[in-house]
């Protein structure tokens, strides 16, 4: 039955890991800017992110390997497939990277994974149904922008891992096209192929990754508290198609993320 539900599932994200350098601070900046409670899961190394709907991710130090690879702080989100063990078989076969595989007792398998252009996310297969949270709602993780060097190939491989759909684009002259992907349906996310002269604040260049939107009410207060407590604006904040409002930002200690308004009414 789980299998099943888990088939019917793929695709879903379902869980939200910062690995970053001070999870203690992280949690503090956090706090204040979204408005997430905390609590504890399992040891002292790993704290769960606590929104309006219930838990929906968690933080934890950097792993030493990651830092080995030259990663910053980072989120990695988990999406949700009917057999990890298939799926990691299948991205090594795409020309992906696995880069870990791993039980968590009681709770599912995941592994971590690398697309064909370098972008690291994780796959997982939770041991019970994991309950959908309303995105809409402030707090919630509601928007998945991926930046990449080929997003057509990036696309394909990641329909054929997790079943995404597309579901439309729109041309943003200069910047290229931008590819609007979901699954049954609903829109989740976008894909852009980067420019190449790309670069974080401190001239960096960036490399294919992820970019997550955690919805909020009032997006200029909470762009004040962020900046208040450190963060760096790396784009906006602006008014996109569909009426939204966002900025995106890197926390104190260096993770990427966004913050997005809902619509006016």
């Amino acid at each position: 039955m789980l299998r099943e539900m888990t088939k019917a599932n793929t695709g879903r994200f379902v869980w939200y890991e910062l690995l970053t350098s001070d999870p203690k601070a992280a949690i503090a900046f956090y706090s204040d800017v979204v408005g997430w409670k905390t609590q504890p899961f399992g040891s002292d190394d790993y704290t769960m992110w606590v929104g309006s709907q219930g838990p929906l991710g968690g933080v934890t130090l950097l792993p030493d390997a990651a830092k080995k690879m030259g990663a910053p702080p980072y989120w990695q989100a988990n999406v949700e497939v009917a057999n990890v063990d298939e799926t990691v078989a299948k991205v090594k076969q795409l020309g992906g990277k696995v880069y870990v595989t791993e039980d968590v007792p009681t709770v599912g398998r995941f592994a971590v994974i690398a697309d064909p252009q370098g972008a690291v996310l994780s796959v997982f297969t939770p041991v019970s149904e994991m309950q959908s949270h309303d995105i809409t709602k402030p707090g919630e993780f509601s928007w998945h922008e991926l930046y990449t060097t080929d997003y057509e190939a990036a696309f394909k491989f990641y329909q054929a891992i997790a079943g995404w759909e597309r579901l439309g684009e729109f041309d943003m002259g200069a910047m290229g096209k931008y590819l609007l992907w979901g699954r049954n349906g609903t829109q989740l996310g976008g894909m852009m192929t980067m420019p190449k002269d790309m670069k974080t604040p401190d001239g960096r260049a960036v490399p294919p990754s992820w970019m997550y939107y955690v919805t909020t009410s009032d997006l200029e207060a909470a762009l004040a508290r962020a900046k208040a407590k450190g963060a760096k604006v790396l784009n906006g904040p602006m008014d996109v198609p569909g009426g939204q409002r966002i900025v995106q930002l890197l926390d104190p200690q260096g993770a990427a993320f966004a913050l997005v308004t809902p619509p006016k009414s």
